[in-house]
C-alpha cells in the first residue's frame, strides 16, 4: 500500500464530498432536522388528551371527583350533561375516552360502598389508551386519598404499591428518542453515503480512469472510506452535543466509550454501504437498496421505537441482523444508565464481528476490473 496514492485518494473523496451539497446536507442538516422532529415534534407521551366528562347529577361529591380530570395535567376534559353526548363525542373522533360519573354516585359513597365510574377509551391507539386508563385510575387514587385525608382516617388498602422509576424518573419519551436518533443518524451518514461512492464512478463514467490508476483495491476501498468516516463522526458529534444541550437528555456514562462504540458501527455501516455500491453500479438503485436495507431496518427494527420483545420470534430474530440493534442498546445505556459493561462489551463486541464482516463482503465485491 503506497502512503503517497492513499493519502492523494482520500484527498479526492474529501474534496468531492465537500463540492457535493448533499453530502453535507444528509451529514449536517438532516441530523438536525431529526432531532428537532423527534425532540420536539414525535412524543410518545399522552399530555392534554381530550376527554369527555359526563357528571349526569353535579352533586358536590360528583364535582370534587371530576375536578381531579379539570385540574390533571394529561386531560383536557369538555363537560357533556349526558353519556350518551359523550359516546357520540367519541364515535366522530372528537375525544379520546370518556368518563361517566353516575347519578347514584354520591348516595353510594355516603352509604360508604364502592361508587362505579364508568371509563370508555378509544382503543385504535393501543399505547395512548393504556396510558389514558392509567392516568384515569391515577385520577381516582388521589380522589380517595384525599377523602380518607380530609375525614382523618387512612385509605385502607389490601396491597399498597410503591413505584419507583429507574433511568428515566421524568417519564419522557425525549429522553428514549433523542439517544437513539444517533444511530439513524449514523446509519444515514454512514450507509447512504457511501452506497454512492462507487455508484457514482460508474455514473459519471470517471470508473475506467480510476481503474487506470496503479492504486489498488485496499487503497480505494480506504481512501473512499476515510473521509465519509470522518463525516459520520463528526455528525455523531453534533446529534450528541445537541441532544445533551438542546434537549437537555442526560448523558450519564462515559463519551470516550461512546465515541469507540460509534466508530464500530459506523464501521459496520460503510461496509454495508460500499458493499452496496460495488455491487449496484448505479446510484439511484444503489440509493434505493441502501434505503430498504439498512435506514429502514434500522428505524422499525433496533428498537428505536418499537420494543422487540413484543415482536413476533421470527421478526425478533431478523433483528439480529440489524446492526443499530446493538449501538441502540449501546447509546441509550450509556445516556441513561451509565458505563453499564455488560451491556456494552456484548453489543460491541457484535459490532466488531459485523463491521469485519461487511468490511470484508465490501472487498471482495469491489474488483479493479469492469466486468
Amino acid at each position: 500500500m503506497n502512503r503517497r496514492r492513499l493519502g492523494g485518494l482520500i484527498a479526492k473523496e474529501g474534496r468531492q464530498i465537500l463540492r457535493d451539497p448533499s453530502s453535507i446536507a444528509i451529514a449536517f442538516v438532516l441530523p438536525v432536522l431529526l432531532l428537532f422532529l423527534f425532540g420536539y415534534g414525535v412524543s410518545l407521551d399522552a399530555e392534554d388528551v381530550r376527554i369527555a366528562l359526563a357528571v349526569e347529577d353535579p352533586t358536590p361529591e360528583a364535582e370534587s371527583f371530576a375536578a381531579g380530570f379539570v385540574g390533571s395535567p394529561y386531560f383536557d376534559p369538555v363537560r357533556v350533561v349526558h353519556r350518551t353526548l359523550a359516546e357520540d363525542m367519541m364515535r366522530r373522533g372528537d375525544v379520546r375516552a370518556v368518563v361517566v360519573v353516575r347519578q347514584d354516585f354520591d348516595r353510594t359513597v355516603a352509604r360508604g360502598g364502592e361508587a362505579a365510574v364508568q371509563v370508555l377509551v378509544d382503543g385504535t391507539d393501543a399505547n395512548t389508551a393504556r396510558l389514558v386508563t392509567g392516568y384515569a385510575e391515577g385520577v381516582w387514587r388521589r380522589w380517595l386519598e384525599a377523602r380518607a385525608r380530609d375525614a382523618g382516617r387512612p385509605l385502607t388498602r389490601a396491597v399498597a404499591a410503591e413505584q419507583r422509576i429507574w433511568f428515566n424518573p421524568e417519564v419522557r419519551s425525549r429522553n428514549f428518542l433523542v439517544p437513539g436518533l444517533v444511530a439513524i443518524v449514523m446509519t444515514l451518514t454512514g450507509a447512504l453515503l457511501t452506497s454512492l461512492l462507487v455508484a457514482r464512478e460508474y455514473d459519471r463514467g470517471t470508473i475506467e480512469t480510476l481503474m487506470a490508476t496503479p492504486v489498488t483495491v485496499p487503497e480505494i476501498l480506504i481512501g473512499k472510506l476515510a473521509p465519509t468516516f470522518v463525516l459520520g463522526m463528526a455528525s455523531m458529534a453534533l446529534t450528541v452535543g445537541m441532544a445533551v444541550t438542546l434537549f437537555d437528555v442526560p448523558l450519564r456514562g462515559s463519551f470516550p466509550v461512546l465515541t469507540g462504540v460509534a466508530a464500530l458501527f459506523l464501521m459496520a455501516a460503510l461496509g454495508m454501504g460500499m458493499a452496496i455500491s460495488a455491487a449496484a453500479k448505479d446510484q439511484f438503485v444503489a440509493g434505493q437498496v441502501a434505503i430498504v436495507i439498512t435506514f429502514l431496518p434500522a428505524f422499525l427494527l433496533s428498537g428505536f421505537i418499537f420494543n422487540i420483545d413484543a415482536m413476533p420470534t421470527a421478526v425478533q430474530a431478523l433483528t439480529h441482523l440489524v446492526a443499530a440493534r446493538y449501538f441502540i442498546a449501546v447509546v441509550q445505556t450509556l445516556f441513561l444508565v451509565g458505563t453499564e459493561w455488560a451491556v456494552i462489551l456484548p453489543n460491541a463486541a457484535a459490532l466488531a464481528v459485523m463491521a469485519a464482516v461487511f468490511l470484508g463482503l465490501a472487498r471482495l465485491l469491489l474488483k479493479k476490473r469492469l466486468d
